[in-house]
């Protein structure tokens, strides 16, 4: 599952990001993917790296997708690219951060417990400020890229209050994509109390039909962020 473990410290962030930069070369978009195993326990070959941003949308740190922490499936980047272009042709004021996915090659991703073969994708929640605003949500080095920020019970850090329905419409727009690509959404984790706010938008009745939300406890708060599992058959890994 997503990262945000908080036994991490930012020496210990920075030690890995710092090794993956010296570790990580530049590689060429793929074509194609082939993802191998699960999510916890995988690799991936071909995989692409996410765009840095977009219109309505941005990598939650530089630093980290140049040390390579944002590679995915090449349908994933396809089904991600996708739904933010629906989303700011329908809303074009709201705007997007996404967050950690994986390594070009696969395999451990530390601190997380997943993200291994591609199909793991971080999103941060959207947020508008207390202006109502719709804005990114800051992710800098001082919360640990955003992983260490901590919304309250009303869903609000600061002056930021998650915005619910862009956060629903969003899910909405990648199952769209992923069914249009033969794909789909195997899990989708957000904070428990969390998903009655989640279901009190426009889109519930899509979201509680078509996506499998966890019903246990996540090994950590899923509260600045949302994690979404991809559906994509993978070959059985033999590492």
């Amino acid at each position: 599952m997503a990262i945000r473990g908080k036994t991490l410290s930012m020496r210990g962030l920075n030690t890995l990001i710092a090794a993956a930069l010296a570790a990580t070369s530049a590689q060429s978009p793929a074509a194609d993917s082939q993802c191998f195993g699960t999510v916890n326990k995988g690799r991936i070959e071909g995989s692409v790296k996410l765009p840095a941003s977009g219109p309505n949308f941005t990598a939650y740190s530089s630093l980290a997708a140049t040390a390579g922490r944002t590679h995915v499936h090449a349908k994933v980047a396809d089904i991600i690219t996708a739904s933010y272009a629906a989303l700011h042709t329908a809303h074009p004021s709201v705007t997007y951060v996404y967050g950690e996915t994986g390594w070009p090659s696969g395999g451990r991703f530390r601190p997380h417990r997943t993200h291994q073969n591609g199909l793991s994708v971080d999103f941060f929640v959207p947020v508008r400020d207390a202006q109502g605003k719709s804005v990114p949500l800051p992710t800098s080095m001082a919360s640990r890229f955003g992983y260490d920020l901590e919304f309250d019970a009303d869903a609000k850090y600061g002056e930021y209050s998650i915005d619910f329905p862009a956060l629903a419409e969003h899910l909405y727009q990648l199952h769209v994509a992923a069914k249009a690509r033969g794909a789909g959404i195997a899990l989708v984790i957000l904070d428990a109390p969390f998903l009655p706010r989640l279901f009190a938008t426009p889109r519930s009745a899509y979201l509680k039909q078509n996506l499998n939300f966890m019903k246990g406890k996540p090994w950590i708060r899923h509260d600045e962020h949302y994690h979404v599992d991809f559906a994509i058959p993978c070959k059985p890994n033999a590492g």
